[in-house]
Protein backbone atom coordinates (compact mmCIF):
# COMPACT_ATOMS: atom_id res chain seq x y z
CA UNK A 1 0.00 0.00 0.00
CA UNK A 2 1.45 3.41 -0.96
CA UNK A 3 1.94 6.08 1.72
CA UNK A 4 -0.51 8.98 2.03
CA UNK A 5 2.11 11.29 0.54
CA UNK A 6 4.64 10.01 -1.97
CA UNK A 7 8.01 11.74 -1.56
CA UNK A 8 10.24 12.66 -4.48
CA UNK A 9 13.29 10.54 -5.17
CA UNK A 10 16.66 11.46 -3.67
CA UNK A 11 19.64 11.84 -5.99
CA UNK A 12 21.65 9.37 -3.89
CA UNK A 13 20.91 6.88 -1.13
CA UNK A 14 23.51 6.91 1.63
CA UNK A 15 24.46 3.71 3.38
CA UNK A 16 23.07 5.19 6.59
CA UNK A 17 19.67 5.75 4.96
CA UNK A 18 19.63 2.24 3.49
CA UNK A 19 20.43 0.67 6.85
CA UNK A 20 17.77 2.74 8.63
CA UNK A 21 15.15 1.81 6.05
CA UNK A 22 16.13 -1.87 6.17
CA UNK A 23 15.63 -1.79 9.94
CA UNK A 24 12.05 -0.65 9.25
CA UNK A 25 11.50 -3.55 6.85
CA UNK A 26 12.77 -5.96 9.50
CA UNK A 27 10.17 -4.64 11.94
CA UNK A 28 7.50 -4.76 9.23
CA UNK A 29 8.31 -8.36 8.34
CA UNK A 30 8.09 -9.44 11.97
CA UNK A 31 4.88 -7.46 12.42
CA UNK A 32 3.35 -9.37 9.51
CA UNK A 33 4.24 -12.81 10.84
CA UNK A 34 7.95 -13.47 10.34
CA UNK A 35 9.58 -15.41 13.15
CA UNK A 36 12.80 -13.45 12.75
CA UNK A 37 14.37 -10.99 10.31
CA UNK A 38 17.79 -9.42 9.94
CA UNK A 39 19.68 -6.86 7.89
CA UNK A 40 22.77 -8.28 6.21
CA UNK A 41 25.28 -7.10 3.64
CA UNK A 42 24.30 -8.09 0.12
CA UNK A 43 27.75 -9.69 -0.14
CA UNK A 44 26.54 -12.25 2.43
CA UNK A 45 23.86 -13.52 0.03
CA UNK A 46 25.37 -16.82 -1.08
CA UNK A 47 24.70 -17.87 -4.68
CA UNK A 48 25.64 -21.37 -5.80
CA UNK A 49 24.57 -23.05 -9.05
CA UNK A 50 24.36 -26.38 -7.22
CA UNK A 51 21.20 -25.06 -5.54
CA UNK A 52 19.28 -25.07 -8.83
CA UNK A 53 20.84 -28.43 -9.65
CA UNK A 54 18.82 -29.78 -6.71
CA UNK A 55 15.69 -28.57 -8.52
CA UNK A 56 16.75 -30.60 -11.53
CA UNK A 57 18.23 -33.78 -10.04
CA UNK A 58 16.01 -35.45 -9.02
CA UNK A 59 13.29 -33.40 -10.67
CA UNK A 60 11.40 -31.26 -8.16
CA UNK A 61 7.60 -31.50 -8.41
CA UNK A 62 7.61 -27.84 -9.48
CA UNK A 63 10.34 -28.11 -12.09
CA UNK A 64 9.11 -26.61 -15.36
CA UNK A 65 5.54 -26.14 -14.12
CA UNK A 66 5.54 -22.36 -13.63
CA UNK A 67 7.28 -19.24 -14.88
CA UNK A 68 9.11 -18.68 -11.59
CA UNK A 69 10.70 -22.12 -11.29
CA UNK A 70 13.67 -23.55 -13.20
CA UNK A 71 14.30 -23.80 -16.07
CA UNK A 72 12.14 -20.73 -16.75
CA UNK A 73 13.58 -18.32 -14.18
CA UNK A 74 16.98 -16.62 -14.23
CA UNK A 75 20.18 -18.60 -13.86
CA UNK A 76 22.55 -18.35 -10.86
CA UNK A 77 25.23 -16.46 -12.78
CA UNK A 78 22.77 -13.65 -13.48
CA UNK A 79 21.57 -13.78 -9.88
CA UNK A 80 25.15 -13.27 -8.71
CA UNK A 81 25.65 -10.29 -11.02
CA UNK A 82 22.45 -8.73 -9.69
CA UNK A 83 23.31 -9.37 -6.03
CA UNK A 84 26.69 -7.72 -6.61
CA UNK A 85 24.95 -4.43 -7.48
CA UNK A 86 23.15 -4.15 -4.12
CA UNK A 87 24.55 -3.02 -0.79
CA UNK A 88 22.12 -4.44 1.77
CA UNK A 89 19.53 -7.17 2.13
CA UNK A 90 16.76 -8.08 4.54
CA UNK A 91 16.47 -11.80 5.17
CA UNK A 92 13.59 -13.25 7.16
CA UNK A 93 12.11 -16.59 8.08
CA UNK A 94 8.81 -18.11 9.14
CA UNK A 95 9.03 -21.18 11.37
CA UNK A 96 6.23 -23.71 10.91
CA UNK A 97 5.56 -27.23 12.22
CA UNK A 98 7.58 -29.89 10.43
CA UNK A 99 4.38 -31.61 9.33
CA UNK A 100 3.44 -28.53 7.31
CA UNK A 101 6.65 -28.67 5.28
CA UNK A 102 6.41 -32.38 4.45
CA UNK A 103 4.35 -32.73 1.30
CA UNK A 104 1.23 -34.41 2.64
CA UNK A 105 -2.27 -33.90 1.25
CA UNK A 106 -3.62 -33.53 4.77
CA UNK A 107 -1.63 -30.34 5.34
CA UNK A 108 -1.89 -28.78 1.88
CA UNK A 109 -4.01 -25.83 3.06
CA UNK A 110 -1.69 -25.05 5.97
CA UNK A 111 1.34 -25.37 3.70
CA UNK A 112 -0.08 -23.07 1.02
CA UNK A 113 -1.12 -20.64 3.75
CA UNK A 114 2.41 -20.47 5.17
CA UNK A 115 3.93 -19.86 1.74
CA UNK A 116 1.28 -17.23 1.00
CA UNK A 117 2.09 -15.43 4.26
CA UNK A 118 5.74 -15.32 3.26
CA UNK A 119 4.92 -14.11 -0.26
CA UNK A 120 2.70 -11.38 1.20
CA UNK A 121 5.54 -10.20 3.44
CA UNK A 122 7.97 -10.07 0.52
CA UNK A 123 5.46 -8.10 -1.52
CA UNK A 124 4.78 -5.68 1.36
CA UNK A 125 8.39 -4.87 2.22
CA UNK A 126 9.39 -4.62 -1.44
CA UNK A 127 6.55 -2.14 -1.93
CA UNK A 128 7.62 -0.18 1.17
CA UNK A 129 11.18 -0.02 -0.15
CA UNK A 130 9.97 1.20 -3.53
CA UNK A 131 8.02 4.07 -1.97
CA UNK A 132 11.00 4.90 0.25
CA UNK A 133 12.96 5.57 -2.93
CA UNK A 134 14.70 2.21 -3.30
CA UNK A 135 13.02 1.76 -6.66
CA UNK A 136 15.30 -1.11 -7.71
CA UNK A 137 14.66 -3.16 -4.55
CA UNK A 138 13.64 -6.70 -5.41
CA UNK A 139 12.33 -9.57 -3.30
CA UNK A 140 12.44 -13.34 -3.49
CA UNK A 141 10.06 -15.74 -1.79
CA UNK A 142 10.10 -19.49 -1.05
CA UNK A 143 8.83 -22.54 -2.86
CA UNK A 144 6.91 -22.74 -6.12
CA UNK A 145 4.47 -19.91 -6.86
CA UNK A 146 2.25 -22.49 -8.57
CA UNK A 147 1.84 -24.62 -5.44
CA UNK A 148 1.48 -21.43 -3.38
CA UNK A 149 -1.20 -19.68 -5.42
CA UNK A 150 -2.29 -21.85 -8.35
CA UNK A 151 -1.97 -25.44 -7.17
CA UNK A 152 -5.33 -26.31 -8.72
CA UNK A 153 -4.57 -24.72 -12.10
CA UNK A 154 -1.90 -24.59 -14.78
CA UNK A 155 0.52 -21.65 -14.88
CA UNK A 156 -1.18 -18.98 -17.00
CA UNK A 157 2.16 -17.35 -17.95
CA UNK A 158 3.41 -20.55 -19.58
CA UNK A 159 0.19 -20.52 -21.58
CA UNK A 160 0.96 -17.03 -22.84
CA UNK A 161 -1.52 -15.28 -20.57
CA UNK A 162 -1.22 -12.77 -17.72
CA UNK A 163 -0.08 -14.08 -14.33
CA UNK A 164 -3.00 -14.51 -11.93
CA UNK A 165 -0.89 -13.14 -9.06
CA UNK A 166 1.35 -10.76 -10.95
CA UNK A 167 2.36 -8.70 -7.91
CA UNK A 168 2.68 -11.59 -5.47
CA UNK A 169 4.17 -14.43 -7.52
CA UNK A 170 7.95 -14.33 -7.77
CA UNK A 171 10.89 -16.73 -7.85
CA UNK A 172 11.96 -18.38 -4.64
CA UNK A 173 15.46 -17.76 -3.32
CA UNK A 174 16.41 -21.31 -4.21
CA UNK A 175 14.95 -21.11 -7.73
CA UNK A 176 17.58 -18.52 -8.68
CA UNK A 177 20.47 -20.26 -6.93
CA UNK A 178 20.51 -18.56 -3.51
CA UNK A 179 21.72 -20.92 -0.77
CA UNK A 180 19.09 -20.42 1.93
CA UNK A 181 20.62 -23.00 4.26
CA UNK A 182 24.01 -21.30 4.33
CA UNK A 183 22.46 -17.88 4.89
CA UNK A 184 20.30 -19.24 7.73
CA UNK A 185 23.30 -20.83 9.43
CA UNK A 186 25.21 -17.53 9.23
CA UNK A 187 22.33 -15.86 11.10
CA UNK A 188 22.48 -18.47 13.84
CA UNK A 189 19.07 -19.84 12.86
CA UNK A 190 18.25 -23.50 13.42
CA UNK A 191 17.66 -25.10 10.04
CA UNK A 192 16.72 -28.72 9.43
CA UNK A 193 16.99 -30.78 6.21
CA UNK A 194 13.43 -31.97 5.65
CA UNK A 195 13.05 -34.33 2.71
CA UNK A 196 9.79 -35.33 1.05
CA UNK A 197 9.86 -38.68 2.85
CA UNK A 198 10.57 -37.18 6.28
CA UNK A 199 8.25 -37.65 9.25
CA UNK A 200 7.11 -34.20 10.34
CA UNK A 201 7.03 -35.33 13.95
CA UNK A 202 10.76 -36.09 13.83
CA UNK A 203 11.81 -32.47 13.33
CA UNK A 204 11.56 -29.51 15.69
CA UNK A 205 10.22 -27.15 13.03
CA UNK A 206 10.48 -26.24 9.37
CA UNK A 207 11.52 -22.82 8.07
CA UNK A 208 10.53 -20.77 5.04
CA UNK A 209 12.79 -17.89 4.03
CA UNK A 210 12.38 -14.67 2.10
CA UNK A 211 14.83 -12.02 0.94
CA UNK A 212 14.77 -8.37 -0.11
CA UNK A 213 17.73 -6.77 -1.88
CA UNK A 214 18.02 -3.04 -1.24
CA UNK A 215 20.23 -0.27 -2.63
Amino acid sequence: MPPEKIEKLKSEMTLETIEADCAKYVAQAIGQGATDAKVINASEVVVDERVTLKCEIPKCFGYGTCANCPPHTMKPDRTQRIVNQFRKAVVFKIDVPGAVIVRDKETIKERAGAYQTLANIVDAIESAAFYDGHYLAVGFAAGSCKSTFCYKAECSVLSGEKCRRSLKARPSMEAVGIDCYKIALKQGWDIFPIGSDADGASVEHGSLMGLLLVD
